[in-house]
């Protein structure tokens, strides 16, 4: 059998095994753990490219910055908590808007922004509160998850989306992907109204007693950290963790903290757990990188009888799963950008960028759903279940968005 066919059969028993093992609720970081060694088994990768490969995943950089980040956001929530400033969110959300729906869907939105995995921690409190029991507990984490991702499809502040702009040779810019991307984001919206959003009552049950005025300034004396750590990152450009380690210095003296508050969160800040699922799909998805199976995977999709549009809908959606979006991305978009066939290259690479977008929103090695379904004390297989059909719905949305642009000839 040609060895390429036979690398593909071997990705799809790797998944299979994340798919059985996740199905029986095993814990993420043993899922991992044993895919790892069926990717070192199967491809029998050489020990020479097995241990640099699990070093990186140990200490790379993008895995130090997400522990780092990790540690740093829930110290900083630990320093919310007590001084009730994510209540006071709640409340001032509920005197400007008295919707539960918007709470549900607008805070995550907001906190998203920044642009750090463990974000997705400060929403579930928000969130979980707005959906009360109108949702089941893996619906509301969907929500969480789905909605806290949202600024990804279209920001030029996350790493991945500023390397698919690069690689356009200036066929899209920074702004006109911003401006292309926000029907997306509206259709990301309206799947998650489609979807979960209309069965949660809008009353909050509060009858505002201020005005409009004093709500916004109650929203940003409550979670300023959070808009002053998106400022900083988007302004001086720094590291996530470095902005939110200066906000949690001045959160010490603005809320007046005393060492003694402050000592215990040193230690509750360190999530174990979450940093061994970090550590865990870091490994894996270094080890699968390793195979080079993704070149395969595109070189056979490439070859489908069908559109073009639908073959790198297909390769940018199925990729990140493979080789992640950055990987995505380095083969993808050169492919894209050379092929006459494709027509217009603005309408295809907005519609491919979607579909690595909304692919990862169930993607089981992307850390912001191990995160999200830990702290909602849920099998990552239950999150990723419930999230589907907002993906279906969202990518329906946006072939229909990209149907539209190629008729006006955009």
């Amino acid at each position: 059998m040609n060895p390429e066919v036979v690398s593909l059969i071997k990705l799809a028993v790797v998944f299979a095994f994340i798919i059985v093992l996740l199905a029986f609720k095993r814990p993420l970081n043993l899922v991992m753990a044993i895919a790892a060694v069926v990717v070192i088994v199967l491809y029998q990768l050489p020990m020479a490219d097995a241990l640099p490969a699990i070093q990186r995943g140990v200490l790379g950089t993008n895995t130090l910055n997400a522990l780092l980040v990790l540690y740093c956001i829930t110290f900083l929530q630990r320093m919310m908590e007590p001084r009730k400033q994510l209540f006071g969110c709640q409340t001032a959300m509920n005197g400007l808007f008295n919707n539960r729906r918007v709470n549900a869907s607008l805070t995550p939105f907001m906190l998203g922004c920044l642009p750090a995995a463990s974000t997705v921690i400060l929403c579930g409190p928000i969130v979980r509160d707005a959906v009360g029991d109108s949702l089941k507990t893996d619906e509301t984490a969907a929500v969480t998850s789905y909605f806290r991702h949202i600024s990804e499809a279209f920001m030029p502040t996350y790493s991945g989306i500023l390397v698919a702009i690069g690689l356009t040779e200036g066929r899209v810019t920074p702004a006109s992907f911003v401006i292309g991307m926000l029907p997306v984001v509206v259709c990301l919206f309206l799947a998650g109204y489609v979807v979960y959003l209309r069965k949660i009552p809008k009353d909050t049950g509060m009858t505002p007693d201020q005005s409009k005025g004093a709500y916004f300034g109650l929203l940003v004396k409550s979670i300023w950290p959070i808009f002053l750590s998106i400022a900083i990152v988007l302004i001086a450009k720094t590291p996530v963790w470095m902005a939110v380690l200066f906000c949690i210095v001045l959160e010490f003296f603005v809320q007046k903290f005393t060492i003694q508050e402050v000592l215990p969160f040193f230690r509750t800040a360190f999530e174990g757990k979450l940093m061994l699922n970090t550590l865990a799909v870091m490994i894996f998805s270094q080890l699968l990188q390793t195979t080079q199976v993704m070149n395969v995977l595109t070189k056979y999709l490439s070859m489908l009888p069908i559109p073009s549009f639908l073959v790198y809908a297909l390769i940018f959606a199925v990729g990140p799963l493979v080789g992640g979006s950055m990987t995505t991305y380095v083969l993808g978009v050169p492919m894209l950008l050379a092929d006459p066939s494709i027509g217009s290259f603005f309408p295809a690479f907005l519609l491919c960028m979607t579909m690595s977008y909304v692919i990862m929103q169930v993607c089981p090695t992307h850390i912001c759903l191990t995160l999200c379904a830990e702290d909602y004390k849920i099998p990552l297989g239950s999150l990723i279940v419930k999230a589907m059909p907002l993906v279906v719905v969202a990518a329906c949305l946006a072939f229909g968005y990209y149907g539209i642009l190629t008729m006006l000839g955009v």
